[in-house]
């Protein structure tokens, strides 16, 4: 029986060629790829979006409340002054406003989308899923297919409820496959595609802007997503950015544990991370870290004018949400990370050593089957310790 000599060479092309033999291992992708995959992820965490003061949102439901006195047909005020008292944490009043809204006409999308996401605010899981699915059955696609993620996430954050009670993180100490697991249960998929990771991410990031963008369910869920690997050869998850969701919530956490749960899970999603594309040691949390430091000092500024804007145009007796439009016409961003890499003096010559080692396998695989013709042709049989490599 003739054997198959084809194994041998495999085995030596892929030694030969860098990065072929466990590429799926170590992710080398710096924060600027991450952030080009997923648009405003970065903004969202840090908080550096348009978005309005807690003093905006009272002046709001003031002026929403007389607004409602004289014109208590206009449904859409109803809307506001409801998000108002949401935003100031009056949950009961928010609810109370869109049952109200409820009565003067029954069945629109907004008012049972409103109503959910209300008592889901005031952890009220189980009395805001029928109201999800009422408006997902009216409209399933609005604001992004933001409902559809939303019930999936009550649904989760449901089975990890022990004794009636939701900890964080969900997931424990572990990082297992979470948010993105259930997701992926659900669509009946062994992995979720890439499309399927943005779409998921693009509804949990509408909720951060409608709800807190530091509620740790969110931050958690997000972190999740970003930490799905869509494939056995290939990682385009973006770790650095889960790692940051992931330190955000711990950073909101009052409680011990779950705040060194949340740095466990920041620290695990950042194993394997390399430092730059031509620095392979590992990226420690503690870098990291100092790094999204900065940005949330950046975004807590960034924050801090846009609210003194408010509070002067409050005070002056102008009408702030029209003042706002007009000053805050886009949505703001981070600076694109241009720092240089920076590579260790023992790899700067890495990739060329690597190469020419790949060179010479090569040419000693195609000298052995020269070799082999030949000898095929002679009539002899050539076994593998009388093969000589050829000089280089």
């Amino acid at each position: 029986m003739r054997s198959n000599s084809r194994w041998p060479w495999v085995v030596l092309l892929l030694l030969a060629v860098p990065g072929a033999a466990g590429a799926c291992l170590w992710d080398s992708d710096t924060l600027q790829q991450e952030r080009m995959r997923f648009p405003s992820t970065l903004e969202l965490i840090a908080g550096k979006f348009l978005r309005h003061s807690k003093e905006f949102y009272e002046w709001r439901a003031k002026d929403r409340e007389a607004r409602i006195r004289a014109n208590p047909s206009n449904l859409a005020l109803y809307d506001d002054l409801a998000v108002a008292y949401s935003k100031t944490g009056r949950y009961e009043l928010a609810v109370a406003t869109m049952e109200k809204k409820e009565a003067i006409q029954p069945g629109l999308y907004e008012t049972y989308s409103n109503l959910g996401t209300f008592h889901i605010l005031a952890g009220e899981f189980e009395k805001g899923l029928p109201y999800i699915d009422k408006a997902l059955a009216i409209n399933p696609d609005a604001h992004f297919g933001r409902e559809k993620y939303q019930k999936w996430l009550v649904e989760y954050a449901l089975t990890k409820k022990k004794d009636g009670k939701l900890g964080f993180p969900m997931q424990g100490g572990y990082l297992g496959k979470g948010f993105g697991g259930d997701i992926a249960e659900k669509l009946n998929k062994e992995r979720l595609a890439i499309e399927d990771v943005q779409a998921a991410i693009k509804g949990v990031l509408g909720m951060m802007r409608f709800a807190n963008h530091d509620n740790p369910l969110l931050l958690e869920a997000l972190g999740d997503l970003l930490m799905v690997e869509r494939s056995w050869h290939t990682n385009v998850d973006a770790k650095r950015m889960a790692t940051r969701a992931y330190l955000q919530a711990s950073y909101v956490m009052s409680d011990p544990v779950s705040k060194a749960g949340y740095r466990e899970l920041a620290s695990q999603a950042l194993q394997m991370q390399t430092r730059t594309p031509n620095n392979g040691s590992q990226l420690p949390l503690e870098d990291l870290e100092a790094e999204f430091q900065k940005e949330l000092a950046e975004a807590n500024e960034w924050y801090a004018g846009v609210k003194a804007k408010e509070l002067e145009w409050i005070r002056d007796g102008k009408n702030p949400e029209a003042e706002f439009n007009a000053m805050y016409v886009t949505e703001p961003e981070f600076p694109p990370d241009t720092t240089p890499p920076f590579v260790a003096p023992w790899r700067k010559n890495l990739n060329g050593i690597l190469l020419g080692v790949g060179g010479v396998l090569l040419l000693a695989v195609a000298g052995i089957v020269a070799i082999q013709r030949i000898r095929r042709r002679r009539g002899t049989r050539l076994t593998l310790n009388e093969v000589e490599a050829p000089p280089t």
